[in-house]
């Protein structure tokens, strides 16, 4: 009986190491990057034939540093930015545009004018599009507040302006319904412009696909974290097999198999893509065995401190340029 309870607890322990979450990624707050994925693919099924840009960071000459866009949704006929605000509770909305939130699991939480803070995003990101030589036509370029948990619940909801899209209204929205959300599209280029708007609409996301984004984490579960990728924790020999991935060279990697062979390992797949965009489609493939227990170093944003993930919990890394 003693073998069978002791033969039990190392299977369980051998199963946790290889397959259970790092402390670190149980504690970690990955919460409004897993809804901005979540509205990303959703606005993907809504606008059939949109592009969707996710974590956008815009330089902003005003402060000097990068503005983080939480989604830029490109369909064929307007550009959209969008802030997610994945709260929770009853939110009211002051006569200063900015929210209070208050529920039984949390203390009351006050939000500075979300609409206000879009406003000014929009703008930052028509600068940065004029620098790069899209000059967008007026109100090709609108803004929306979303509201994506089910467990946000508005006090008056009149009292939201028409550019926040609550959780009630975001069910509801349907494709072909492109008139749901308060002049959603608007058709600003429209009958006998198709071929300029095809090549506006080719240029403008030509642009966007290659402006600065924030490093991105996708983990076991559809978990996803935004942030910075710092560097690799681990044995001297593991880390000298991961000395090629660095931002300069890689925009990708994949983890995609854990051997239980004595240590652990999982097999990375680094994907090389150039950094020169003009050399589209030339690709280069190098997989690299490390353990396991290798760690990946990752600044999560609005974080203070960094976390660490073991490799085996990571799906895949993309690194910004």
């Amino acid at each position: 009986m003693w073998v069978a309870v002791i033969g039990g607890l190392v299977l369980y322990l051998v199963f946790k190491y290889f397959f259970y979450e790092d402390d670190t990624l149980l504690d970690l707050d990955s919460f409004h990057a897993n809804a901005l994925f979540a509205v990303a693919k959703r606005l993907e099924k809504l606008y059939h034939g949109s592009k969707v840009y996710v974590g956008i960071q815009i330089p902003d000459a005003d402060s000097a540093s990068r503005r983080n866009i939480d989604i830029v949704l490109v369909t064929d006929q307007e550009a959209v930015v969008i802030s997610v605000k994945n709260v929770s509770g009853f939110v009211s909305a002051d006569k200063d545009g900015s929210w209070l939130c208050t529920g039984k699991h949390h203390k009351p939480e006050h939000i500075p004018d979300p609409v206000a803070e879009t406003k000014k995003l929009v703008s930052i990101l028509e600068e940065y599009l004029e620098q790069r030589g899209v000059a967008l036509p007026d109100g090709y370029l609108s803004f929306k507040v979303i509201c994506p948990n089910p467990n946000f619940s508005a006090i008056r909801p009149d009292s939201f302006p028409p550019e926040v899209i609550t959780y009630d209204q975001w069910k509801q929205l349907k494709p072909g319904q492109k008139n749901l959300a308060s002049g959603w599209i608007k058709g600003v280029i429209r009958g006998g412009k198709d071929k300029m708007q095809e090549s506006f609409s080719e240029k403008l996301n030509s642009v966007l696909s290659t402006a600065p984004i924030s490093d991105r984490l996708e983990l076991k579960g559809n978990r996803y974290v935004l942030g910075e990728f710092l560097e690799f924790k681990g044995k001297q020999e593991d880390l000298q097999a991961l000395r090629k991935i660095k931002r300069s060279k890689v925009s990708r990697l994949s983890v995609q198999k854990i051997s239980m062979l004595g240590f652990a390992h999982s097999t990375v797949q680094v994907l090389y893509t150039p950094r020169d965009y003009r050399a589209e489609g030339s690709l280069e493939r190098e997989e690299v065995t490390v353990r396991s227990s290798t760690l990946v170093l990752f600044q999560p944003q609005n974080s203070e401190k960094p976390c660490k993930y073991k490799l085996s919990s990571v799906v895949s890394m993309s690194l910004s340029a």
